[in-house]
């Protein structure tokens, strides 16, 4: 239905369009007479439609039905004679018109554009004014000399003319507000220009300055009133009276140019034509002073608005919008500045980085808007405990930063740390109820000697926030110059990292399994190392957390996958390895979660032509803890291929029985910390009994890690464990070695002393 009499709408403004060509084209006063009832008719008709379908205002429909019922009165009696009395009726009926149309668009522009409207008053002012000036020296002044027509019709007329100004300052100011202009607004300024059009040419005529036919002068009536019934027929008319929606871009340009032009021409006008007597002279310079006032109040006026809304963009640029506390930016100039100072009285400003511990949890469980609450009783909190003399701001998400530009000493500063940790012992409330959250702070003092500046200073702070982070949170770290060598070497090897697979830097070494009882290798554990281009070497405990931090596990872990089983292939194919020996690869849990990981287990098995049984991914316990939903599903999809897996380190990690009973598990890999002991403790000897005997019950194979002497291997073979691996046997070697390898461990001889 809204679409239907959207289109109808338009349709009209095009046969309104072509009408009033028509009108203007054919001079025979019948046709135009028809023409003009007919637009006529199609008004009314679109005004009940309107009104009956979209149910605009009771203010929008009165000021339909006054202006309506004064236009029909007017031009009737327009046309019904020459008489004073009837040129007086009809000049009245005109004026009721405009003042009618001037009342309603007041009331549609004031609910339209709401505070806005001041802005747009002005221009609407000097647009009026220079009309006005234009209206009274070439249309009412020669009227009054030439004294065409009764002086009470001419005053009539003049302020008929007045009113139209009246009421294009009114529209002005409605298309020149700050509110959105719908279709409803445009159809109906362009029934209003186009009437204002047809009462200057109708006053131009009637005053004798200029012969306008009745066809050129009713043309612009007849399609101003297609326009109003497209008006009272598009959907938007609905809103016409209601506080429309602010838009982005405002008409600058076009408010410049529309007020530099009501400005210039009436200037213009009034210099080349001299006035014809003293009312003239007092109408002109009453009118040109009201224009210059007009004028300087508006520039004053965009002026102020100017500096406030540079005044508005710069405290939007240093605030945080959530909590109003000062951003990275602004708190960044306060350090400088307490650090510019700090030489005059000996002191070391300290800057505490506050990271609110696991805020993402807050956000995922109760919902960001909780989360916006809770980092705004952070806020408080904050402003609550700090001295005065400090300064608090938020830098960026849950990260706030608090500055003392008074301190002297550490203690001063860990003092402060500790005030503001105490504070969060507390819980905050929020509207959602109580909520307890910890925080991790890093602490910064500014150098005595002057040498480090505001962006170091906090970047301190941040590294040693970090510090507290990585020593189990709700803590406090002071900053030292070590931390700051562990960061930039971090970043190197993350930046290193991102390059080490396409430079080949990354190798694979393997470890052999053997079966303890037999002496026999039945399988291979992929080991990956890091050589840089240079020589030095990278600790896989180094640079393997960084890559899953960063994501680089997820392409090298594929390439690690795919490496190791076309070693076991290899191997295989030459005789080196049975048939059935198999491939224990590390998989981490930013693996598990990629959801392109089983198909890029299919498809390293498809290319290295490796059963699935042969493949064992090593997980650890973490991975049950840890979204163990996604992860399940991921190991279970992997299990219906054939794939096995294994718990590495098993034993050192948080070991749920039910989950463990839950995951699709088949071996387990007892951690090298028990099996160190295991010959000479018998608590690390009665543990591994127990594991062992747990797997047993679960129907799971038990792997030993890290056996390197002969009574933990006779310990293991006492106790039954399965399988063992450790440097007693080998140590990781690389593929080339494997062969040579394999042939010392064949001549090894203790294995009957095992047996």
């Amino acid at each position: 239905m809204r679409t239907s009499f959207s289109r109808i709408a338009w349709v009209l403004v095009v046969l309104g369009l072509i009408a009033g060509i028509f009108h203007a084209l054919i001079d025979d006063p019948a046709t135009n007479d028809v023409i003009y009832l007919a637009a006529t008719i199609l008004l009314a008709v679109g005004v009940v439609a309107g009104l009956a379908t979209h149910r605009p205002s009771v203010a929008t429909w009165s000021f339909v039905l006054a202006i309506a019922v004064f236009s029909t009165t007017a031009q009737i009696l327009d046309g019904a004679g020459d008489g004073t009395a009837l040129r007086i009726a009809t000049e009245a009926g005109f004026l009721a018109v405009q003042l009618t149309l001037a009342a309603a668009l007041l009331i549609v522009t004031v609910r339209r554009s709401g505070a806005s409207l001041v802005r747009s008053l002005g221009d609407g002012l000097i647009v009026a004014l220079g009309t006005w000036i234009l209206i009274w020296v070439l249309l009412i002044q020669p009227s009054i000399d030439a004294i065409v027509e009764p002086n009470i019709v001419t005053g009539l007329r003049g302020v008929t003319l007045a009113t139209s100004t009246v009421v294009l300052f009114l529209l002005v100011s409605l298309l020149f507000s700050d509110a959105n202009r719908t279709p409803a607004v445009w159809l109906l300024s362009g029934a209003i220009t186009l009437s204002l059009v047809g009462d200057l040419l109708y006053a131009l005529d009637k005053s004798g300055h200029l012969s306008v036919g009745t066809r050129y002068g009713n043309a612009p009536y007849v399609t101003s009133l297609f326009l109003a019934a497209a008006t009272f027929l598009h959907p938007s008319v609905r809103g016409l009276s209601q506080r429309g929606s602010i838009r982005l871009r405002r008409p600058v340009l076009g408010r410049l140019v529309l007020t530099t032009l009501a400005l210039i021409v009436p200037l213009v006008v009034v210099s080349t034509m001299d006035p014809q007597d003293r009312l003239d002279r007092v109408v002109r310079t009453v009118s040109l002073f009201v224009l210059a006032a007009a004028v300087t109040a508006r520039v004053i006026q965009a002026v102020r608005d100017n500096a406030r809304s540079q005044a508005v963009l710069v405290e939007l640029a240093q605030t945080d919008p959530l909590t109003q506390l000062p951003n990275r930016n602004l708190m960044l100039d306060h350090i400088s500045d307490a650090l510019e100072q700090s030489w005059r009285a000996d002191r070391r400003p300290t800057v505490l980085f506050i990271d609110v511990d696991r805020f993402k949890n807050i956000n995922d469980s109760l919902g960001h808007g909780t989360g916006d609450d809770v980092l705004l009783a952070v806020a408080r909190r904050l402003r609550n405990t700090i001295p005065e003399r400090a300064q608090v701001g938020r830098i960026s998400g849950d990260e706030f930063v608090v500055l003392d530009p008074s301190s002297r000493t550490t203690g001063d500063a860990m003092q402060l740390a500790e005030r503001v940790l105490a504070a969060f012992h507390e819980p905050l409330q929020v509207s959602q109820g109580d909520v307890f959250v910890s925080a991790s702070i890093g602490v910064a003092l500014g150098s005595p000697s002057g040498s480090v500046t505001a962006e170091e200073l906090l970047r301190n702070a941040d590294t040693a926030m970090y510090r507290a982070k990585d020593a189990g949170r709700n803590c406090i770290a002071v900053f030292d110059d070590s931390m700051l060598e562990r960061v930039t070497q971090r970043l190197s090897i993350e930046t290193a990292l991102y390059r080490a697979l396409e430079r080949r830097e990354l190798r694979l070494v393997h470890q052999p399994i053997i079966d303890i009882q037999l002496g026999d290798v039945i399988g291979f554990e992929a080991l990956m190392r890091w050589e840089q281009e240079d020589g030095t070497t990278v600790s896989p405990a180094e640079f393997i957390p960084i890559a899953e931090e960063t994501g680089t596990i997820v392409p090298i872990g594929a390439w690690a996958l795919l490496e190791a089983l076309s070693h076991l292939r290899e191997w295989i194919d030459r005789g080196v390895c049975p048939e059935s020996a198999s491939m224990s690869v590390n998989v981490s849990p930013r693996q598990l979660h990629d959801p392109n990981f089983t198909s890029a287990v299919n498809e390293a098995l498809t290319r290295s032509r490796i059963r699935p049984q042969q493949l064992w991914l090593e997980v650890t316990e973490g991975v049950m803890i840890a979204e163990p939903d996604q992860a399940l599903a991921t190991l279970r999809r992997l299990n219906a291929l054939g794939v096995r897996v294994a718990i590495d380190d098993f034993g050192t990690g948080y070991s749920s029985l039910s989950l463990l009973q839950r995951f699709p598990i088949q071996r387990l890999k007892i951690d090298r910390a028990f099996i160190s002991g295991i010959a000479d403790d018998v608590s690390a000897r009665s543990l591994v009994k127990t594991i062992i005997a747990m797997a047993d019950a679960l129907g799971l194979d038990t792997v030993a890690e890290g056996v390197e002497s002969i009574r933990q291997l006779q310990s293991l073979a006492d106790l039954r464990c399965a399988k063992a691996q450790g440097f007693l046997i080998s140590h990781p070697v690389h593929p080339d070695a494997m062969e040579s390898t394999l042939a010392a461990l064949e001549r090894f001889t203790n294995w009957p002393k095992l047996r």
